[in-house]
């Protein structure tokens, strides 16, 4: 048996086990990174806690599955899912096209939720601070909102992660009329707003939080509409391998209970201060 052979038996043989764990009790194995607070961080004790981590043991208790997290450094987790080391990802893990060709996704249980963040001594016109912007909706409002955003924008030095979805957007949306530049890490991108050095920058919600909490950035605030959608995919779910239909059953069945009773919304307050679950 070749090599080529040999590992498609092998990834048959994971998902059969896979399979086999959800209808003879065994747990489900669920990797996070354990270095993307809030969504996932390490305690002193070495055990995995965060937003993922609350939302997974709801999910479980819902799909009356028995499951166990475990920690996966982000480089090579979506490799590990597809050789077996675990059976699902919640790594606030967005869902997205590329992705996609080489694992699946539950439905999604967070939503994507961008934010440009701004100085505040720079002067700009007032925005609601509820709207929302689903760049996958045809909705007239919604993209008066947005061409709104990129008025009173115009002239400004944004910054973004380099190679991100946040880069892809504010080139695609707002390249003809703001400065963009790039960052290696979102760290550098904040001095550099604290700095003067740039009016503005592009990032998730949950990347701003610790940010705006801190004591350099009392100088910053969130400006305009929750953007989502469009480059930034339909939201954050759980990474599964392609054959796991019936887990992959499960945990969407799981999901729209928490959404509808309430407790995804109530775990996203608790851990964002905001809600990042509802459309």
């Amino acid at each position: 048996m070749n090599g080529f052979k040999r590992l498609l038996s092998f990834l048959f043989a994971t998902a059969i086990a896979a399979q086999a764990n959800a209808q003879d009790g065994k747990p489900i194995r669920i990797a996070t990174e354990g270095a993307f607070p809030p969504w996932n961080a390490v305690d002193m004790s070495g055990k995995p806690v965060g937003f993922d981590i609350d939302v997974g043991t709801a999910l479980c208790e819902r799909a009356k599955l028995k499951c166990q997290f475990v920690t996966q450094a982000w480089d090579g987790i979506i490799p590990a899912l597809n050789v077996g080391k675990f059976d699902a990802i919640m790594a606030g893990m967005s869902i997205t096209e590329k992705r996609k060709q080489v694992i699946a996704f539950s439905n999604p249980y967070a939503l994507t939720s961008n934010y440009f963040v701004v100085r505040k001594s720079f002067d700009l016109p007032e925005m609601a601070s509820n709207l929302k912007v689903n760049l996958s909706s045809e909705a007239e409002e919604e993209r008066g909102v947005l061409q709104a955003l990129k008025d009173n924008l115009k002239g400004t030095i944004i910054g973004v992660q380099g190679s991100t979805n946040a880069e892809v957007f504010v080139r695609e949306y707002f390249g003809d009329t703001v400065e963009v530049r790039t960052y290696d890490k979102q760290d550098n991108l904040n001095l550099d707003l604290v700095a003067g050095r740039i009016d503005g920058g592009l990032a998730d919600y949950s990347v701003w939080k610790a940010f705006l909490e801190s004591k350099e950035g009392a100088i910053a605030a969130l400006y305009g509409p929750r953007i989502s959608g469009g480059p930034f995919g339909p939201g954050i779910g759980i990474g599964l391998r392609k054959h796991d239909e019936m887990i992959a059953g499960q945990f969407n069945g799981a999901i729209e209970e928490i959404k509808a009773d309430g407790t995804l919304k109530a775990l996203s307050l608790k851990w964002f201060g905001a809600d990042l679950v509802s459309n």
